[in-house]
């Protein structure tokens, strides 16, 4: 029986829903490791929020190759060539990696004379997430073949089978660069390292910065462009004809697969046969196997909030969860310099967890009020994007 399609106003809402609650678990994460005393860093409350602060990362990175899906396909629609839908793409990207690098100069200058000048060249999440749509749209291109004249055209263009083999090409290719990205990155940060290239071009391989060692807490290429590789497979596959035509099966399935998958991390990690020597084997920075792990909790967060989104209450009336998650980038650049720069609104690592906590409350509320005010400043009358409501909304999220 076939599944009653979402409705098409609400059908991105889990994405957006899904944004929000990274920035929620970043601010959190953020808040208190800014302001808390070194005795409050050593309460399970501390630990708990260092790792749920594991997951915001992975999920912008994730959800901008599931927005660069839905982008590219709503433009094949509209019957876009290749060289159009990448040159959007990467314009995109390159416009996100323009803005990660203005946020390093602004904190530096911010932080002057404390910050020292190599933060200029810190491999942030935004230049990553830059680098990947980059990418993200030359695979798209390579894996896109130019319109025929008697293809159809218009909006039976998703019936095309030029469109669906298209998608299948870059599904699987998709999976094929996240798996070879994840299977080459405990060498590229161990005994492979190109140490003959200078350290802020390297750091963009393995986040080596200036510390000598690839730093986990950094944001290189390797693995992290793999999380939005793996977000443009299930993009691709949430627009496949059967995800159409039964979409709560379809993420179902993803979020079985998302159990499986954290099963077969914790499996491999614990066998017997070992792929790598155990010298440059560390499961919980840059294993295969630990990048499975996160893949299969993303799968099961984006069941989570699709089911939340169609038969909970994240649309019954005002979501600020979901309103955060429109303006992500917003909240991302300006919460920052509240909580760890010069403009800091508590005194950092000087604070108990109670007046951390009522810290975090004024940032949400603060951010939330930023973002409601982004968005009615964006309702303004005002030329309409060519690529529709829907995916215009979605890229300005990214």
């Amino acid at each position: 029986m076939m599944t009653p399609p979402y409705q098409s106003e609400h059908r991105l809402d889990y994405i957006d829903w899904m944004r929000g609650l990274a920035c929620l678990l970043m601010f959190q994460t953020h808040c208190y490791s800014s302001w808390l005393t070194p005795d409050g860093r050593k309460t399970g409350l501390y630990a708990g929020s260092q790792l749920a602060g594991t997951l915001p990362a992975p999920l912008f990175i994730f959800l901008s190759g599931v927005s660069v899906a839905l982008i590219t396909e709503k433009l094949r629609e509209k019957d876009a060539s290749r060289n159009a839908i990448a040159k959007k793409t990467i314009v995109r990207g390159a416009e996100i990696y323009g803005l990660g690098l203005l946020f390093r100069v602004q904190e530096f200058v911010l932080g002057y004379p404390i910050s020292p000048w190599t933060d200029l060249f810190r491999v942030d999440v935004l230049n990553i997430l830059g680098i990947s749509m980059m990418l993200l749209g030359l695979l798209c291109w390579f894996t896109a073949s130019p319109w025929r004249p008697q293809d159809p055209i218009g909006v039976q263009s998703r019936q095309n089978p030029a469109v669906a083999k298209w998608r299948n090409r870059g599904f699987v290719c998709a999976l094929i660069a996240a798996t070879v990205m994840a299977l080459v990155t405990p060498v590229l940060w161990t005994s492979g390292r190109l140490r003959s290239l200078p350290w802020p071009i390297e750091s963009y391989l393995n986040g080596v910065h200036t510390y000598g060692r690839p730093q986990a807490w950094l944001f290189p290429i390797f693995p992290w462009v793999a999380f939005a590789f793996v977000g443009l497979a299930i993009g691709f596959f949430l627009l496949s004809d059967y995800a159409r035509r039964k979409e709560v099966s379809a993420f179902v399935v993803l979020g079985c697969l998302g159990v499986l998958a954290c099963g077969c991390s914790l499996s491999f990690d614990a066998g017997p046969f070992r792929l790598y020597d155990p010298a440059i084997y560390d499961y919980w920075h840059s294993s295969p196997s630990f990048f499975l792990m996160r893949c299969g909790v993303l799968l099961i967060i984006l069941f989570l909030a699709y089911a939340w989104c169609r038969w909970g209450f994240a649309e019954k009336g005002f979501s600020p969860v979901i309103q955060l998650g429109q303006t992500s980038l917003l909240v991302y650049w300006v919460h920052i310099e509240f909580v760890y720069g010069r403009l800091s609104i508590l005194p950092k690592g000087r604070c108990s967890i109670a007046a951390a906590t009522a810290g975090l409350v004024i940032i949400f509320v603060a951010m939330l009020a930023l973002s409601i005010w982004r968005a009615r400043w964006k309702k303004r009358p005002a030329r309409v994007s060519q690529a529709g409501p829907a995916v215009a909304a979605t890229a300005g999220s990214v």
